[in-house]
């Protein structure tokens, strides 16, 4: 299945896109799109021990199963004030 992932402020950044389309099997976890994305986009290998995922507008953790239809988003950590 084709999935889509969209990417936010500092993961956008490094990967220059807004989102990053891979293939993965049917019935893939989030832990599977990690692995994909961490070999799709080097760029992001140092983000992922400190950003969530959200899918379907929903945090999610490593083992949520996602669909060719699932919104999925990498959210990295954020600062200000």
């Amino acid at each position: 299945m084709t999935i889509q992932v969209k990417l936010f402020a500092l993961a956008r950044e490094l990967a220059g896109a807004s989102e990053v389309k891979l293939e993965l099997r049917d019935g893939a976890t989030l832990a599977d799109v990690e692995r994909a994305l961490r070999s799709e986009v080097p760029a992001l290998k140092g983000l992922f021990p400190h950003a969530r995922w959200a899918v379907d507008s929903q945090f999610a953790g490593d083992g949520q199963v996602v669909a060719a239809s699932s919104e999925i988003a990498l959210i990295p950590p954020v600062s200000g004030g």
